[in-house]
């Protein structure tokens, strides 16, 4: 009677097997999964963040399902060949890594007439299977094409494995939330970058050097316009030539406009112009030149304008230090320590009116390209390259070159222009510069030619 209950429990088992191997024989050898969005941003900024790994950590589900997940980034920067690997001690994260396979078209393609574009993930994690890879459509959209379509998918084979092949029963759960929790915080993620078209911009990564610079604070009203930037950077320009000359150094280069605060209706600023010595004699005493810092607690805030508050300028002499801890000079005009470290870089020709927009492009730039930068701590600034060319009447009939730059950090040593070999034009224009030659709005302008 054992006997017989053994063979039946060993039919069953095998019974049970067999319809198990059939069932997995009947199964499908692959898995693919996919979900869409559509967002409001232009497919080039969408591109751009999707193309490096660098801001992963931020749309990603990994860090929701474990907060400590580490993160190690090699290879490329940017485009085919960038990793980024992880490492968790959560099960449900655990190792992996991603690899950028390919990007097509190419970035400096994406413009207004590439109406689509794809990028593919390759992975490698503890999911079953082999091949797997994720695969990132986009496609412009909207009546004017200025929305992006989102398709994420995720593809993987199975092969002959046929214990693998019953993991596409659960291709719904990790690989589905992975795209489902990505997509939505990807959204929020763009939503973080200003809807500003850089895509003629041709930015640079510099490296900086610190330099001793004499400056004065400053402000206009922005209904002042040109004239009255060039009337108030001018004026800073001769104290600050006079101080020169009274502490005995050398102006080396051209006036430095350092920008505090570019607000709705005041423009706060700080007029720089680089010397020949990182120390000043001051009342007898010699002062050696540091970088600005931020004020300390209970003082002004920083963004409020780097221009000293009344209560502060009242009490400083020559000799002491401001809220950021540069050298009062001679009146207004102050010594420190400028730049030192990477810098993105974009060039304007024209009128000084297109420097704010070369500013915003600079940072929509670094924000899809995963650079972070601290513009309260280390501000944006533009150094006036090539004056403009005007005739006997007055008429400009060449434009100046400005020189924009937004300190970063955790940024690569080039830009994917850079690597790319595609070169900055430099000042070209002979005839008279149009009026007013500022950009038009965000949505409609041409990017800024970019600089040497």
């Amino acid at each position: 009677m054992m006997r017989v209950r053994v063979l039946e429990f060993l039919m069953a088992c095998a019974i049970v097997i067999g319809i198990g191997v059939l069932a997995a024989v009947v199964m499908p050898g692959s898995g693919h999964i996919e979900r869409s969005l559509v967002v409001g941003k232009d497919m080039r900024q969408v591109y751009d963040v999707l193309a490096n790994f660098r801001r992963l950590p931020e749309f990603s589900v990994l860090n929701s399902n474990d907060p400590h997940v580490k993160y190690n980034w090699s290879g490329k920067a940017y485009g085919p060949g960038a990793e980024v690997s992880w490492t968790s001690s959560e099960p449900r994260v655990g190792n992996g890594s991603l690899t950028i396979d390919s990007a097509t078209p190419e970035f400096d393609k994406i413009d207004g007439t590439a109406k689509s574009a794809k990028i593919v993930w390759d992975l490698d994690n503890g999911w079953k299977g082999y091949d797997k890879t994720f695969t990132l459509d986009l496609e412009r959209s909207g009546s004017r094409n200025q929305l992006t379509n989102i398709t994420w998918s995720y593809d993987v084979k199975y092969g002959w494995n046929l214990v693998n092949r019953f993991a596409n029963l659960y291709i719904h759960g990790d690989p589905d939330s992975f795209i489902e929790f990505g997509l939505n915080n990807l959204q929020n993620v763009l939503a973080s970058v200003p809807n500003v078209d850089y895509g003629k911009l041709i930015p640079y990564i510099r490296q900086t050097e610190q330099t001793p610079v004499l400056l004065v604070p400053a402000s206009i009203q922005r209904k002042d316009g040109i004239e009255g930037l060039a009337d108030t950077v001018g004026k800073a320009v001769a104290q600050i030539q006079a101080t020169a000359k009274k502490l005995g150094v050398n102006v080396t280069g051209p006036r430095i406009l350092f920008t505090t605060n570019y607000g709705d209706t005041t423009y706060t600023f700080d007029v720089a112009m680089p010397i020949d010595s990182s120390t000043v004699n001051v009342n007898g005493q010699t002062q050696q030149l540091t970088a600005p810092t931020p004020p300390a607690l209970g003082s002004a805030p920083a963004d409020a304008g780097s221009a000293a508050a009344p209560a502060e300028a009242a009490t400083l002499k020559p000799g002491d230090h401001d809220k950021f801890g540069r050298v009062i000079v001679d009146g207004n005009v102050r010594a420190t320590l400028a730049f030192g470290g990477p810098a993105l870089e974009g060039v304007w020709n024209g009128t000084a009116a297109g420097v704010p927009q070369t500013r915003d492009m600079l940072k929509a730039y670094a924000l899809t390209h995963g650079y972070k930068f601290d513009d309260v701590v280390n501000r944006s600034y533009d150094i006036l390259a090539k004056p403009e060319v005007k005739d006997a009447q007055g008429n400009i009939t060449s434009y100046a070159e400005y020189d924009v730059y937004l300190p970063v950090t955790n940024a690569p040593e080039q830009t994917p222009e850079q690597a790319a070999g595609i070169k900055q034009p430099t000042l070209e224009v002979e005839g008279p510069a149009a009026a007013g030659s500022a950009p038009a709005p965000a949505s409609t302008a041409a990017a800024p030619a970019a600089g040497h």
